[in-house]
């Protein structure tokens, strides 16, 4: 029997153990989507105890809490922070099985050296060290950081968003972290929604343009792509829910932007044609400006009314969807082939059914230059598990070039989540292990130690070329300034 969550976690066999302790443990983290804060990171921000650090904003942990009976008023009501964290440590024994119970002492094992399991007894010994520690010098949200190795984190901002952290970060002297920003266009892509018109107003606000027509629009959103860029920006992520396509002339696409402008709703037909055009003229242009572009494709989102209007998105009852999507992506992503403006691109899918579409569909798209151009993205949210992350890598091997993949990120809000990468990378040495175990292929450490490395670090290094941008980063600055 082994020992909980020693040194060798995850690692079955003696091949897995030397790949990850000999060249997977202290490779540097490249964090190209998540959403945690910049103005955080420019501040700083210290928690005042591991409540906020751990179950502020955190709807994975808030699903099992509920499920778990515990009331709303200690999941994200007015609750004194104690008594939340106590509801958390009396659940933790009940995710057993879940990866929560596994990153949760991983966190408390790797930031604040406790190896005591979390639970109703030892919670109260636990809040007093984890807090003590929280108020040292070392547990700043940079600190954090770069206690992680993280080189860049990509945060995910809206347009019209004024990226006045990112511009004040790139001043800093002392933090050797990029933070970059990554272009979320969702709310101009969603023009039935109540809130479009008004985020068409904020559009016009940050670009100081007047947007009358289509064409004011598409002007708009290019400024915006380009101010990004010269902030650092080099990804772009899109929400799409629902995998449309429907070809349109400008023309057409004009008359619907025209419609909407006059506070009038469009047709699902419409909606569809305005999608595609507007998200072809984005695709162009990071292509032009050689940027990664993410498609999250599948989620089903904002399912329980009743929590939706008493706490907004973003808070636990979001599930997998289930539409097609093989035929509508691969149409759009061949329409941008032919035109020559398909980007680097990365596709998940929260619906692990859709493993083998994405895989196959990046196949159709390599351009034979760009070695992993079209990636499939490491497993998403729900599929965020050990079964998950392994049947996406399964599916990724079966069919493409596993040794491409650029690996993980954390799409998380959470500070504490860079253990997420660990995680995986000892399940990427254990997979490689099992197959050398059973004579699939080669007992060649430097091999396949470098095929992790590559998947941990390196792919990602040489996919979005950060450290080609870190060279002229304050070149750019001074000319926005």
């Amino acid at each position: 029997m082994k020992p909980f969550m020693d040194q060798d976690f995850l690692l079955k066999n003696e091949t897995a153990v030397h790949l990850f302790h000999d060249y997977a443990k202290e490779m540097p983290i490249i964090d190209y989507h998540c959403h945690l804060s910049p103005k955080e990171i420019y501040e700083n921000k210290k928690f005042k105890n591991i409540t906020e650090a751990w179950l502020y904003g955190d709807h994975y942990k808030w699903r099992v809490m509920r499920a778990n009976g515990v009331a709303e008023e200690l999941v994200t009501g007015a609750a004194d922070d104690y008594d939340k964290f106590a509801a958390w440590a009396k659940t933790v024994p009940a995710t057993i099985g879940n990866p929560l119970y596994n990153w949760t002492h991983l966190e408390l094992q790797r930031y604040f050296g406790i190896y005591e399991l979390l639970n109703e007894q030892s919670a109260p010994e636990i809040w007093e060290k984890t807090n003590a520690l929280l108020e040292g010098e070392d547990f700043g949200v940079r600190q954090l950081i770069e206690k992680s190795k993280v080189k860049v984190v990509c945060t995910t901002d809206d347009p019209v968003d004024s990226l006045e952290y990112h511009l004040l970060l790139q001043k800093e002297k002392d933090f050797h972290v990029s933070i970059l920003p990554g272009f979320r266009p969702d709310k101009g892509l969603e023009i039935n929604r109540d809130t479009y018109l008004e985020w068409v107003g904020n559009l016009e606000k940050a670009t100081e343009l007047s947007i009358a027509s289509y064409d004011h629009f598409l002007q708009a959103l290019e400024t915006r792509v380009r101010f990004f860029h010269s902030v650092g920006g080099r990804v772009s992520d899109h929400a799409l829910d629902v995998m449309v396509y429907e070809e349109a002339t400008k023309e057409e696409t004009a008359g619907i932007f025209a419609e909407r402008l006059k506070g009038k709703k469009v047709s699902l037909e419409d909606e569809k044609k305005y999608k595609t055009y507007t998200l072809k003229f984005l695709c162009s242009l990071y292509t032009e400006l050689d940027w990664a572009m993410q498609f999250h494709i599948n989620a089903l989102r904002n399912n329980n009314t009743k929590m939706f209007e008493k706490l907004g998105p973003d808070t636990g009852y979001d599930s997998m969807n289930d539409d097609d999507i093989s035929k509508p992506l691969n149409r759009l992503l061949d329409s941008l082939a032919r035109e020559n403006a398909l980007p680097k691109t990365i596709l998940y899918s929260l619906n692990p059914n859709d493993n083998y579409i994405i895989a196959t569909a990046i196949g159709n798209f390599q351009d034979g230059m760009t070695p992993g151009k079209m990636q499939f993205g490491t497993s998403w949210w729900f599929n965020d598990t050990k079964d998950g992350m392994l049947e996406q890598m399964k599916a990724l091997s079966n069919v493409g070039l596993f040794s491409r993949f650029i690996g993980m990120l954390t799409d998380s809000r959470s500070f504490l989540s860079y253990t997420r990468h660990e995680y995986f990378r000892r399940l990427i040495c254990n997979l490689i292990g099992e197959w050398v175990e059973d004579g699939e292929v080669p007992n060649d450490l430097p091999l396949l130690g470098q095929i992790v490395q590559d998947i941990s670090y390196n792919n990602a290094k040489n996919y979005f070329q950060f450290e080609a941008l870190e060279k002229d980063r304050k070149t750019n600055l001074i000319s926005l300034l």
